[in-house]
């Protein structure tokens, strides 16, 4: 995965947990939403760099 990726999705996620940490103030089920939304951003990013590291094999 290049670097740039690398960091959309850590940045993306960060901002994700630190939605979730403010949102626990204010309403429960949006804390849930947002934490359900970081772990699909997390898994989305495995995702990405499994294929990518597939495709590249594939092309060598």
């Amino acid at each position: 995965m290049s670097k740039p990726l690398s960091l959309l999705f850590a940045v993306v996620a960060v901002l994700l947990m630190s939605a979730t940490a403010i949102s626990m103030s204010y309403n429960a089920w949006l804390a849930l939403l947002f934490a359900v939304l970081t772990l699909f951003s997390i898994g989305a990013g495995f995702i990405v760099k499994a294929r990518l590291r597939r495709l590249k094999q594939q092309n060598n």
